[in-house]
């Protein structure tokens, strides 16, 4: 015979109220005791009856199991709240970003000359402040980058004319003969060759006839 459902509601007859659940508490009881055993598990049971009697069931202590529930449910109840915190501070923080964000995107369009149709007197003399600084700070950088570039140029000047010079001094030196060949050279080429000389003689008396000598200097 198959066994109808039951429905789950309050049973308003009082003597079948009670019976059902002296029935289903036994029941309980076991089934509580049977998961404690075939699992290993800490089971704590407790149980009030319409008329408040207590009915108790703890695998271990019923006292450690409260103390171990208490604690967890603590644990819980702060990790919430901590995870609470983070997101409601990590939207705050988003928002503040995206606000900054915004702001700075403005700022950049305003000195970029887009959108200055809001700007007031005071905001644009602002921004003209902030580009005047901007081109002093530039031209700094420049002529600094300049005056070190020309600094290399210098020093590299001042290697090359000593290397210049080294190089002159060495063709000069190529360019002298040996003093070997000074000293083995013969004197009468060192001055040149001698040229022979003729020279008249001539004896008499002036007027008369001469007698021409030839005679080699």
């Amino acid at each position: 015979m198959v066994r109808g459902k039951t429905e789950i509601k309050r049973i308003e007859n009082a003597t079948s109220r009670q019976v059902t659940f002296s029935k289903r508490r036994n029941g309980l009881l076991k089934k509580a005791f049977e998961l404690s055993v075939l699992c290993d598990a800490e089971v704590a049971l407790i149980v009030f009856s319409p008329r408040g009697k207590l009915y108790e069931f703890s695998s271990t202590s019923m006292q450690k199991t409260i103390n171990r529930y208490r604690m967890h449910a603590k644990s819980g109840i702060n990790n919430n709240e901590v995870t609470e915190q983070n997101i409601q501070q990590c939207k705050f923080e988003a928002a503040s970003m995206s606000r900054k964000i915004e702001s700075l995107e403005a700022s950049k369009r305003k000195l970029l000359a887009e959108s200055l149709e809001s700007c007031s007197v005071e905001e644009l003399h602002e921004i003209e402040g902030k580009l005047e600084q901007s081109l002093r700070n530039i031209r700094g950088r420049k002529n600094q980058l300049l005056g070190e570039q020309i600094a290399q140029l210098k020093e590299k000047e001042q290697t090359l004319e000593k290397e210049n010079t080294l190089l002159q001094e060495k063709c000069k030196l190529q360019s002298q003969p040996p003093l070997a060949d000074l000293e083995e050279a013969d004197p009468d080429e060192q001055d040149g060759q001698h040229n022979e000389v003729e020279t008249e003689l001539y004896i008499g008396c002036p007027g008369r006839g001469r007698i021409n000598c030839m005679s080699p200097s």
